[in-house]
């Protein structure tokens, strides 16, 4: 891996479990998050590298570089990343006509289970 450089964290309080290194999105507070588990979830960033259980603080890297675990094969430069059922990133891939929501870009390439960096960079792709 190439290294980590964090950019903006702020530490939010989880609403339910959630791993380190995993894609999140806002719960249903202003200061809850929750893990991203849909390529249509409106992901804000990624949690550092501490578990978190319901109700404790989480550490989400909002922008820079985060540390994230890939759930499948992942492309530096190429991959815009989404989130997987159990908030990995993953290459989006949206069906045409399909609204994909995305983090960033991988800066690593990688395979299910590595942990890669991405530049964090919220958007959203359509399939053509």
């Amino acid at each position: 891996m190439a290294g980590r450089t964090d950019g903006l964290i702020k530490t939010f309080t989880a609403s339910g479990a959630i791993s380190a290194r995993s894609l999140v999105k806002f719960g249903a507070a202003d200061n809850l998050v929750v893990v991203a588990t849909a390529a249509t979830d409106a992901i804000i960033g990624a949690s550092g590298e501490l578990d978190a259980a319901d109700g404790e603080p989480v550490d989400i890297c909002l922008s820079g570089l985060a540390e994230v675990r890939y759930g499948g094969n992942v492309t530096r430069g190429t991959s815009l990343l989404t989130a997987a059922a159990g908030g990995e990133a993953v290459a989006a891939a949206p069906a045409a006509g399909v609204n994909n929501r995305i983090v960033g870009v991988a800066m690593v390439s990688g395979v299910d289970n590595d942990i890669g960096l991405v530049l964090l960079a919220p958007g959203q792709i359509q399939g053509a």
